[in-house]
Parts: C-alpha cells; structure tokens; sequence
C-alpha cells in the first residue's frame, strides 16, 4: 500500500432525475479525474439521480394526497437504482477499468422481496477490481427525507480494503450518530468519505471532528444544485433567480489532525484533487486511537448487527 495517494472530490451536479444521463456524467468526470491520477473519487449523496432538495426548498410536497409530489416521487422512482443492477454493472466497470475505487450516493429503488417499493438514501464503494464492495444505506433518513426514504440496516457499516488505503463512508447526518461513527473506527479507515447535501458550517464541523476523532483522512462531499433545476411540477422559493445555488458544495480535504487539505469550496462546480500522506494517519493515532488503546474494552462493549434487512 502507497504511502501517497491522490484523490477527487466530484463536486458537480448531475443531470438532475436523469438517471442514464448521470451515469453517463459520472463517468466522464471520473475519467477525467483518473486521467489526472486520482486514485480514489467520490460522488456526493444521492449523487445518481440527484438529491430531492424539493423536500426543503417547495411548497405543498407534505400535503397528503398532492398529485405535483407523487408525480415528482414516481419520476424519482424511475430513476432510482437497482442494486445490483445495469447502473452498478456500468459504475463496477468504470472503476475497474480505471483501477480506482469509486464511492457515489445513489437514490437506491427495490423492486422484489421484502421491502420492494422501498426507497433508500445508499452509498455504493466500488473497489480497482470492479466489484460492488460495499453497500450502505443510510440508517435513519432525516427530517423531511423520511417522506421519501426507509430506514437503512446496519449490513454497509464497513470499510473496504483496496490497494490504496482503507476506505470507508457515512451519510449526512449518521456523523452525529456516535455509534454508527465508532462502528467506521472499529473498521480501521485510513480514508473516509463523509456525503452531505451541502458542507456548511455544522456539516464542516463534524466532518472535521470525525478527522480527529477517527484519525484519519475525511473527504467532505457537498453537492451543488441551482434552482433551475428544481421540479417544475412543485412550487420553488419565491423571487429565486434561476441560477442561484441551493446547494452550495462546500466540499472539503480534512487531515487525521482536524487540520484542512483543502479548504471548502462553495459555489461552483469543480473537481477537487489532492495527494494525501498516509503516514500521517500513523503518527495521529500516537495519541489517540478510539478504536485501540483509548477505547478500553474492559469498561465498554460495542456491538454491531451487520445483517442487512
């Protein structure tokens, strides 16, 4: 394993609730980033086919019965993803062919089995030999999500062994879930991707509390959307102009010291790269390791039910 390696923050929009086209963005922008030397490269929440910022932003989508939201969830729906499935195969190839590992936020869809109508909020790790290595979704959708997403199960809180470092990943708001954060700990990140809607102030503050705490390298993801891109179905903000940002990016490059990489960048779209030094994360855990010396097994039990539902 290299004590060096670079990697891509992806912080562009997708072609919102166009799930063939957004794969087929995802992938030039990961070619691009992999042309460029990346060797790992996240996508942000909900990345394919985009996050359902009309939760937040429109009026009227928790009215029961309201024809504008369920026509918007159905079109959601459609462009969800199956996992597996052809968008999997398609994003399992990219990295392959690369020999990168490649984590993305997708709106997850079942269609058979228990659970099938289901939406999840998903993270999906794709390691350099092109296999799905990881599948998490997210465990407690939060605020309004949960008018669109079910609750996740705790089968994808792992990291992933890949020859570039350790990766692992958690969404949102799970970075306030102590234990859902002990669980990655206990996994051994080296590298962890934290995805957000946007990285603001709050969002910066625990993703760069997991840095230290975890002592390991956090690339903070934030998406950007525009309120153009709103559906045109559900009334968006007032007196908005078109092109204004929703969701701002904010993505960021925090060091297993708490220290910034890379500073946030907000409002625009952008590739951010950066070569991380992996001894670093060796020299941080001299003085706290909460899944090691400091964690002391002999007062506290922790326990994971790794079963997926």
């Amino acid at each position: 394993m290299p004590d060096l390696i670079s990697v891509a923050i992806i912080q562009h929009a997708p072609v919102f609730m166009d799930l063939a086209a957004s794969v087929a963005k995802a992938t030039t922008l990961t070619e691009e980033a992999a042309r460029k030397g990346a060797r790992v490269v996240s996508f942000g929440e909900t990345w394919l086919p985009g996050y359902p910022a009309w939760l937040d932003y429109c009026g009227g989508i928790g009215l029961w019965d309201h024809a504008p939201t369920k026509t918007v969830f159905a079109r959601l729906r459609q462009n969800s993803v199956l996992v597996p499935g052809k968008e999997t195969k398609q994003l399992g190839q990219l990295a392959g062919d690369h020999q990168l590992t490649l984590v993305i936020g997708v709106n997850e869809r079942v269609e058979t089995g228990p659970g099938n109508g289901t939406l999840y909020n998903s993270l999906l790790t794709f390691s350099p030999d092109g296999v799905l290595a990881n599948h998490h979704r997210k465990l407690v959708p939060t605020h309004t999500e949960r008018l669109v997403w079910g609750q996740g199960d705790g089968g994808g809180l792992a990291s992933v062994a890949t020859p570039a470092a350790r990766i692992g990943a958690l969404i949102c708001w799970e970075h306030w879930m102590p234990l859902a954060r002990q669980a990655l700990h206990v996994a051994g990140e080296q590298i962890h991707v934290a995805v957000w809607p946007t990285v603001h102030e709050m969002h910066q503050v625990a993703s760069r509390h997991y840095a230290f705490e975890g002592r390991c390298f956090v690339l903070a993801t934030g998406l950007v959307m525009r309120a153009k891109d709103l559906p045109a179905e559900l009334q968006g903000p007032p007196a908005v102009a078109p092109e204004k940002y929703l969701l701002r990016g904010g993505s960021a490059i925090i060091g297993p010291d708490g220290r910034y990489v890379v500073e946030p960048c907000f409002d625009q779209e952008k590739t951010i790269i950066a070569q991380l030094d992996l001894t670093t994360v060796e020299e941080e855990r001299m003085t706290l390791d909460v899944s090691g010396h400091y964690s002391r097994p002999d007062i506290f039990d922790f326990q994971v039910r790794e079963r997926t539902r």
